[in-house]
């Protein structure tokens, strides 16, 4: 790990969709969805991008 603090890695980019409405609308227009759908989804399965964007796509159809 780096001992210069400003290029460690928070692990953030892994989880995303915490809440903050830009990401909620981005997640939403980004799979064809309401930012309602995307919250219930992000509620449901997590906040994982990958299971996101999959769970998504299948509800998408």
């Amino acid at each position: 790990m780096s001992d210069i603090k400003s290029k460690r890695s928070n692990g953030s980019c892994i989880r995303t969709y915490a809440g903050h409405g830009y990401e909620v609308t981005y997640f939403a227009r980004k799979h064809g969805l309401t930012r309602q759908q995307a919250r219930d989804l992000i509620r449901k399965v997590g906040h994982d991008r990958t299971k996101l964007n999959e769970a998504a796509m299948l509800l998408k159809g």
